[in-house]
């Protein structure tokens, strides 16, 4: 949810349960500016909330003018101070899969995860026990890179791929008419394309280079994980994660108008397959 039009656009999410109080309106529009301004941001989105024991984390992401490639990820307690959160590497993610539970709301708290592993062989093997300490900064970082990766979406056409590979706003996209928004293929994983490669080239003719270059939300397994439901008639379309619950995608048919929020415990829900 981008950043300026932060007091207008929390409005369209408020059916889904996600609300802002006055004063964090009021606190992150300030600081989300000096954000953007300090770090020479083309953008700021307002990524979401992760909902801690003792606190909660704000997420803030600010992105340069290629926003698949280039961004840089924030949190905050109180909505003014952001601090910058370490890239999350591949190790750091597996690691970070260990650590069971909510998040406690305090940066430097440290998971532990105890394993046990076989020394020796024969008669001669014992059982030594490792504990791996895991930081729930590391952990917080490592959850917002999966969420992004599973169910960051956008709408078809919203950005445009450059014969040089740099991904960018498409200037021309006016929004989805009302018959495209209501099927699922119009939307498309905002990530560098997994399923896409391994498309045969008769599979690929009917599609254009510079628009279906990432994933399709018709293609996700399981089938079933999104919801997509109209609101206002059909003035605005806001798509829904079951595996992600709290993720929130939305967007105003006609219109250049979307944008998505994550509100939940940073949980993935791992029974979805047996719920469809």
């Amino acid at each position: 949810m981008e950043s300026s039009g932060l007091h207008l656009d929390i409005d369209y999410v408020g059916s889904s349960g996600v609300i802002l109080s006055p004063e964090q309106k009021a606190a992150l529009q300030t600081s989300l500016v000096i954000l953007q301004s300090q770090n020479k941001f083309h953008k700021v989105y307002l990524w979401g909330k992760i909902l801690g024991v003792k606190d909660d984390y704000f997420i803030a992401q600010g992105v340069s003018r290629d926003e698949m490639i280039d961004k840089k990820t924030f949190y905050s307690k109180d909505c003014v101070n952001w601090g910058l959160l370490p890239p999350a590497t591949k190790a750091m993610r597996d690691q970070s899969k260990l650590a069971k539970g909510r998040f406690t709301g305090d940066p430097s708290y440290e998971f532990e995860h105890t394993e046990t592993k076989k020394v020796g062989e024969g008669e001669d093997a014992q059982e030594e026990e490792e504990t791996i300490s895991i930081k729930e900064e590391d952990r917080l970082s490592s959850v917002i890179a999966e969420i992004d990766e599973d169910v960051k979406i956008v709408p078809r056409g919203a950005f445009v791929q450059t014969p040089t590979g740099e991904v960018i706003a498409n200037r021309s996209f006016e929004g989805l008419v009302v018959s495209e928004a209501a099927k699922i293929c119009s939307y498309m994983h905002f990530r560098e394309p997994k399923l896409l490669p391994e498309k045969s080239l008769l599979q690929k003719a009917n599609m254009d280079k510079s628009v279906d270059f990432m994933d399709n939300l018709e293609e996700d397994i399981p089938k079933g994980a999104w919801s997509l439901q109209f609101e206002r008639g059909s003035g605005l379309v806001a798509l829904r994660s079951l595996l992600w619950q709290g993720y929130v995608f939305y967007h105003i048919p006609g219109c250049r108008k979307y944008g998505s929020i994550y509100v939940g415990t940073g949980e993935k829900n791992l029974d979805l397959p047996f719920m469809l």
